[in-house]
C-alpha cells in the first residue's frame, strides 16, 4: 500500500492549509531562479548554439546545454539573492522576495543555489563539453562573487556585471562547437554592448530605491543624469557596429545587415531622447526598447544564418 502525500487523518482545512503551503514553498524556490530575467539568459544561449551547431548535431546535445545553462543561472540568481537579501528588504521591487520576507531561511536559499549550480555545471561536463561547463562557471563565478559585492562600491560594476550577462553567449557556442572561436565572441560583444542602455534605463527607473539600498549605480551617485544618459547613447551608438560583424564575418548576409542598422537606429533613438529628457518615460520607452531589441536581432541573426 503506497503512502499518501499527505497525513488523511488531519481536519480538511489543514490538509487544504498544508497543501497551499506546499505551493508557496514552490513558488518561493522558483523565485529565487529570476525565471523572468533568465529567460533571456537561456534565448541567447539558444540562439548562439544555433548559429554554431553543425547540421545533423544530436538534439540532445543542445537540450543538456539549455537545462546545464538554466540550472547553473538559477542557482547563481538564488546566491545573487541571498547576498543582496538586506538591500532587497530596502526595495519596493523586492521586498516580498523569499528572503527578505523571510518566508525563507538564507542557509536553505543558500543550499539551493549550490544544488542548482552543481548539477548544471555537472551536467555541461558530463554531457556537453568541459568548456561550456568551464565558461558557465566563470558566469556564476563573476556574477555571484564579483559583480554582485561591487554594487555596493562603485557604479563601474554595471560594466562588470555586463560581462555575466553577456558570457551565456559563449556558453551557447561552446556547446555547439566545443570552441572559444572568434565567431562566438562577436556574439558576447553584441549583448556587452546591448546590455549597457538596457541597464543604465532600469538604474534610472529605480534610483531612488537603490540609494535607499546603498546600491552605487550611476544615477545613484551622480543624480543629474546627465552621465547616465550619455552613457546610454554612447553604448546604443558603439552598438551598431558591433551587431554588423556577423555580416562582415560571414555569419550572415546582408539581408540581417540591414535588419541590424534599423533596430540600432531605434534603439539609438530612444537613448537620445532618453539622454536629452531624462524623464522616466524616456526611460521606460528605452527599456522597453532594449527589451524588444535583442529577441529580434537574434531571430534576424538566426532566421537569416540558417536561410543563407
Amino acid at each position: 500500500m503506497s503512502p499518501s502525500p499527505l497525513p488523511t487523518d488531519l481536519p480538511a482545512g489543514s490538509v487544504a492549509d498544508a497543501r497551499a503551503a506546499s505551493r508557496t514553498r514552490a513558488a518561493d524556490y522558483l523565485t529565487l531562479t529570476k525565471p523572468r530575467l533568465n529567460f533571456l539568459v537561456l534565448l541567447t544561449t539558444a540562439a548562439a548554439y544555433r548559429l554554431g551547431v553543425a547540421d545533423g548535431a544530436s538534439p540532445w546535445n543542445f537540450v543538456h546545454t539549455m537545462v546545464g545553462t538554466a540550472l547553473v543561472a538559477g542557482g547563481a540568481s538564488a546566491l545573487n539573492q541571498v547576498w543582496e537579501r538586506d538591500s532587497d528588504r530596502l526595495m519596493r521591487r523586492t521586498r516580498m522576495r523569499p528572503l527578505p520576507d523571510s518566508r525563507m531561511s538564507p542557509d536553505r536559499a543558500r543550499a539551493f543555489g549550490l544544488i542548482l549550480s552543481a548539477i548544471g555545471l555537472g551536467e555541461l561536463a558530463v554531457f556537453v563539453n568541459p568548456l561550456t561547463s568551464l565558461m558557465a562557471f566563470l558566469t556564476l563565478l563573476s556574477y555571484v562573487w564579483w559583480y554582485t559585492p561591487l554594487k555596493f562600491r562603485t557604479s563601474l560594476s554595471t560594466i562588470v556585471g555586463a560581462l555575466p550577462g553577456a558570457l551565456p553567449a559563449v556558453i551557447g557556442w561552446a556547446g555547439a562547437t566545443n570552441s572559444l572561436s572568434f565567431n562566438g565572441w562577436v556574439l558576447f560583444w553584441i549583448v556587452f554592448m546591448w546590455q549597457m542602455p538596457h541597464f543604465l534605463a532600469i538604474a534610472w527607473m529605480y534610483r531612488d530605491e537603490y540609494a535607499r539600498a546603498g546600491i552605487q549605480l550611476l544615477p545613484v551617485v551622480e543624480p543629474d543624469g546627465r552621465s547616465t544618459g550619455r552613457q546610454a547613447l554612447l553604448y546604443a551608438v558603439g552598438l551598431v557596429p558591433v551587431s554588423l560583424l556577423p555580416t562582415l564575418i560571414g555569419m550572415a548576409s546582408p539581408r540581417y545587415l540591414v535588419g541590424a542598422i534599423v533596430l540600432g537606429a531605434i534603439l539609438i533613438l530612444f537613448s537620445a531622447e532618453f539622454a536629452v529628457a531624462r524623464s522616466m518615460d524616456a526611460a521606460k520607452r528605452l527599456f522597453l526598447g532594449s527589451i524588444m531589441y535583442l529577441p529580434i536581432l537574434w531571430a534576424l541573426l538566426v532566421w537569416d544564418h540558417v536561410s543563407f
